[in-house]
């Protein structure tokens, strides 16, 4: 396809009907994926079986070399599955779980010592995603908290994060990208210094920050999300039974009650450790003069994610080695590691593959495309707002929406107004984490659900509504930035809607359990 049409839409929002009527992501990709295919190929069926082919194999070997990104990736996550499987094997898990019981006594203190450390791990998405859930799970598991509630929290801790940190592989993409932009324009400012002044602009991450903690707080549970938590505390179920499969499920502990905390926090020290120094190490080498940012604007960050993910599992299993397992518990152990990644790579590889054939129908340039050029400016940070939201939800892919919108929006505001650059180019930032956080086709949403343990379309569901909501605030915010070019205006829009929006939740919450309740 030459030029991208209204047809380019039709897969994306095949695909994401499907899911969201069926509840079965892969055959809903699939026929996407499919759909894709035939249109490129002008509806003839071996063209579009061997393009499918070719999509598939380049997750695995592209230009004659391995892929060492997407397959990286799937390697890291049955690493992370193996080491996982271990230090449930070895009864770390148990050991940590009863340590941090005894500690941190209540559900709310166990959903806010995983939202912290989700802060604390700001460096990459994916490292977030996978990290968090898996050290916390043990200690939400305990708390009967659900696992969707789990991947809520980890999930808006990863990107919405990681797109606000300078220091991490978020931040020092954008600062590359920034730095073309504000040169091409004449802007007396360097990419790092633009990231800095837009921070407090990005309204969705600050407020989808903001309001995981009110929901944690105040118990905000609301749709899905009340009926996933209900179930957790009342019957003690962390997924909905009836589904098939339980993601990460491991196997049973070696010896549970000679397990200790250390079988879980020296693997997971190891990974975090290695996988930083390894960011910092790769990214040196590949520049030739070391700043932080170009340093970690160059890091490979799935090489050092595979390396690291080595060497947390060489310390899982010498620890759970010492133990004196038999080979057969071993081989069993390493076996269900494996198989509890299986389903989040399947879903991985089938996202890579619409991701790739959205690209070539070129439905983000469609959708970018539809910006009229007469529309006043003060409008604009709104409309650049949901557009991003718009091509990252359709797409799968905040990176590319900030690859086809940031140059677009720098250009509108040469044009119309150039004192506004920072606005439009916030706001589209903010709208490429919108998308990702609610599109069941982003890599951190599909993430966050492997790293919870969590069912991907409970996640999917359960997310969608916090994540309007706050979108729903960020666009008020973003208006009366237009409107009145002041960065504290919409901000402090944004903040006042937010409490209020909670505030209404909270008491009608407490309302209806005074209802149910009788008191």
């Amino acid at each position: 396809m030459e030029e991208p049409t209204a047809l380019s839409l039709l897969p994306p929002l095949l695909a994401l009907a499907m899911i969201i009527a069926t509840r079965k992501v892969l055959p809903s990709l699939g026929t996407g994926i499919i759909i894709g295919a035939l249109l490129l190929n002008d509806w003839s069926l071996f063209p579009s079986i061997m393009q499918l082919w070719e999509i598939f194999a380049s997750i695995f070997v592209t230009e004659g070399s391995l892929n060492n990104w997407e397959l990286f990736i799937i390697l890291f996550l049955l690493l992370l599955g193996i080491m996982a499987s271990m230090i449930s094997f070895s009864g770390g898990s148990r050991a940590f779980g009863n340590w941090a019981l005894k500690r941190v006594k209540t559900r709310t203190g166990a959903q806010l010592v995983t939202f912290i450390f989700g802060i604390l791990v700001f460096i990459d998405d994916y490292f977030n995603s996978l990290t968090v859930g898996q050290v916390s799970r043990p200690l939400t598991d305990r708390h009967r908290i659900s696992r969707a509630k789990l991947a809520y929290i980890v999930d808006s801790a990863a990107a919405p994060i990681c797109v606000l940190a300078p220091l991490s592989s978020w931040g020092a993409y954008i600062i590359t990208l920034l730095n073309d932009i504000t040169a091409e324009h004449g802007v007396s400012m360097s990419g790092f210094q633009a990231f800095i002044s837009m921070l407090p602009m990005n309204f969705y991450a600050l407020s989808a920050i903001l309001f995981v903690f009110l929901v944690i707080v105040w118990k905000l549970d609301i749709g899905a999300m009340r009926t996933h938590e209900e179930r957790a505390v009342l019957h003690h179920e962390l997924l909905d039974p009836s589904r098939a499969g339980i993601p990460g499920h491991q196997a049973s502990a070696l010896d549970e009650h000679h397990g200790q905390v250390r079988d879980l926090v020296l693997p997971i020290a190891a990974l975090i450790l290695s996988t930083v120094f390894l960011m910092v190490y790769t990214g040196i080498q590949a520049v030739e003069e070391v700043t932080v940012v170009s340093v970690f604007a160059e890091t490979d960050v799935a090489q050092s994610l595979v390396l690291g993910g080595l060497v947390g599992l060489v310390v899982s299993f010498m620890l759970t080695a010492a133990k004196r397992p038999s080979l057969t518990g071993l081989a069993k152990t390493s076996w269900n590691g494996i198989r509890s990644m299986l389903p989040a790579i399947y879903i991985l590889i089938l996202a890579w593959m619409i991701v790739s054939i959205i690209s070539e129908l070129k439905t983000g340039e469609y959708i970018a495309g539809l910006l009229d050029g007469s529309i006043p400016a003060i409008f604009l940070p709104g409309l650049l707002f949901v557009t991003a939201g718009l091509i990252a939800f359709s797409t799968g892919t905040s990176w590319g929406t900030f690859t086809i919108l940031l140059p677009i929006a720098g250009e509108i505001a040469a044009v119309l107004d150039l004192t506004m650059l920072l606005p439009f180019l916030s706001s589209v930032i903010a709208g490429a984490i919108l998308g990702d956080h609610c599109s069941p086709i982003s890599d951190t949403t599909i993430l966050s659900s492997t790293g919870a343990g969590s069912h991907h379309i409970d996640h999917v569901v359960t997310q969608l509504p916090y994540a309007m909501m706050m979108a729903a605030v960020s666009f008020f915010g973003f208006l009366v930035l237009g409107f009145t070019g002041s960065t504290a205006a919409g901000l402090l829009t944004t903040f006042i809607l937010l409490l209020l929006l909670a505030l209404y939740l909270k008491n009608t919450l407490h309302a209806l359990h005074d209802t149910e309740t009788g008191s």
